[in-house]
């Protein structure tokens, strides 16, 4: 039997809960931490989404959420930084606001904007209201009340930092902060200390659950102190080879477990020399990806040299790796 619909819209509408209910009902993050009582209980959750992260990682995640604070999250290129904070919030059911850090990215970009185009529509319609008003009551127009009008909160546009200061609960990514410049840094303070920005045309804005901030970081240069101070660091490694290869099977259900053995074998014998960019784990699944499209179910020299374009991305480390031979790297053992 079918619950039949409301009669009409503003009946549909009233029938809804509102955002403010929808947000009561969500968990925060200590109650987060609640639900995943330990590390091991948030590397399970982590798990069920793909993501396999070791003690450290699992540690850190934890004491991220269960202290409500932020966590610095450094390391190369491709170890999983990123995916660690997708995985949080699917592991949680937090929502995911992304924050992608470059040169010259400013507060217009990050926190907020405004909308000027509907500003400048609100502005003449207003002009004209306030010309008829005149004209009927023969009051002049209030210039004051018109202009306080057009930074009402209608037309600021919600940046990541915003956006994620107002949706509950939520994780926060600020993609490799390392690329941003210094000036990212001063305004990024307030956000992680006090969870909240000032707009100076409306005051304070803070979040009722401030959201679980994870910050990465390349080191392509070194990130202030004064960061790094609000938040819990961890440096995170290459995974080992058993890891690496669950990881492999894990996002490759296809890859068989002795073509995973080797390309995690050989993963780890060219991060041992002296690459431009050595392989991180994102790169060795892309490589494993491309052998089993080509229907590989192992890993030999010939195929090593036909897809090393996969797991290599400067000419010079393919040269190095050529020159240090194939056969060798896809040598059996660890």
């Amino acid at each position: 039997m079918t619950t039949p619909l409301p009669d009409s819209p503003q009946a549909l509408a009233d029938s809804l809960p509102s955002p403010q209910a929808l947000a009561d009902s969500l968990p925060s993050p200590q109650a987060l931490a609640v639900s995943l009582p330990s590390p091991q209980a948030l590397a399970d959750a982590l798990a069920t989404t793909g993501y396999l992260a070791d003690d450290g990682l699992a540690t850190a995640g934890f004491l991220a959420l269960k202290l409500g604070r932020p966590l610095f999250l450094e390391g190369e290129a491709g170890v999983g930084k990123t995916a660690f904070a997708q995985a949080l919030a699917a592991a949680t059911g937090a929502a995911f606001v992304r924050l992608q850090c470059y040169e010259g990215l400013d507060a217009a970009q990050a926190l907020y904007d405004w909308d000027f185009p509907r500003q400048i529509l609100h502005l003449r319609a207003a002009e004209a209201a306030a010309t008829a008003a005149a004209t009927a009551t023969g009051a002049p127009p209030d210039a004051a009340t018109i202009e306080a009008g057009l930074y009402d909160r209608r037309f600021l546009i919600a940046r990541p930092l915003l956006r994620a200061l107002e949706t509950s609960p939520c994780v926060l990514l600020v993609d490799e902060v390392d690329r941003a410049d210094d000036e990212f840094e001063a305004f990024l303070l307030e956000v992680l200390a006090e969870a909240a920005i000032t707009v100076p045309e409306l005051g304070r804005i803070a979040a009722e659950t401030p959201p679980l901030t994870v910050l990465t970081s390349n080191r392509t240069r070194e990130v202030h102190d004064a960061l790094k101070r609000r938040c819990l660091y961890h440096w995170v490694e290459h995974p080992g080879f058993d890891r690496e290869v669950a990881i492999l099977r894990e996002r490759l259900p296809a890859v068989t477990e002795r073509l995973a053995a080797q390309v995690a074998t050989a993963a780890g014998r060219m991060r041992e020399l002296d690459l431009i960019k050595p392989p991180g784990v994102a790169e060795s699944i892309d490589w494993a990806g491309a052998l089993v499209a080509l229907g590989a179910r192992t890993l030999d020299p010939d195929l090593a040299a036909a897809t090393l374009g996969a797991v290599l991305k400067y000419r010079e480390d393919v040269t190095r790796v050529r020159a240090a031979g194939l056969d060798a790297l896809v040598a059996a053992g660890p």
